[in-house]
């Protein structure tokens, strides 16, 4: 997990083209890693809005994140083009047996590996030091390149979630 992810994004995109991120609570195999990119590629060849490609990509990051960018400059992403999107990440979720639109589940980067946090068990974790306000957080609330680069991988205490569990001392204010 050494990487870098902004290093995998594609500089031909405008900063505020459009990210949607799906999380995995799991790990992908390598052989299901390898059939999901396949997936992936195929969609973002054959992406349309209003029967005009999308300047699209997508990947997997992190071995369990599905990201996908729809570069707008050329053509805007209709709701058809957002629907055969979601179908995509379905076609996905039931093919391996996991849930993707699963917003109550926080991923976090401890000890250079993700771990899955329950939103509900967050404060646990956070008191018993399994989590720190300086553990970094997938915030995959970000929607724009710009916001993907910049404020996916962030300290906890810099997240939304911030407000809601932390202490004012805790979060630098």
């Amino acid at each position: 997990m050494k990487a870098h992810h902004s290093e995998l994004i594609p500089d031909d995109f405008a900063p505020d083209s459009r990210v949607w991120i799906y999380q995995s609570p799991r790990l992908f195999f390598l052989s299901e890693a390898l059939e999901i990119e396949k997936m992936l590629e195929a969609f973002v060849a054959d992406w349309k809005s209003h029967g005009t490609p999308v300047k699209g990509y997508a990947n997997l990051f992190y071995g369990q994140f599905l990201v996908l960018m729809a570069d707008e400059t050329a053509t805007g992403v209709s709701g058809c083009s957002t629907d055969s999107s979601v179908r995509l990440i379905k076609d996905i979720e039931q093919r391996f047996g996991v849930p993707l639109f699963d917003r109550l589940m926080l991923a976090f980067r401890v000890k250079d590996k993700v771990e899955m946090v329950p939103l509900a068990q967050l404060p646990y974790a956070l008191e018993n030091g399994f989590i720190t306000p300086d553990t970094l957080y997938f915030n995959n609330t970000v929607q724009t390149k710009v916001e993907l680069e910049t404020k996916w991988l962030i300290p906890l205490k810099n997240s939304w979630l911030a407000s809601r569990h932390l202490k004012p001392a805790e979060t630098g204010n």
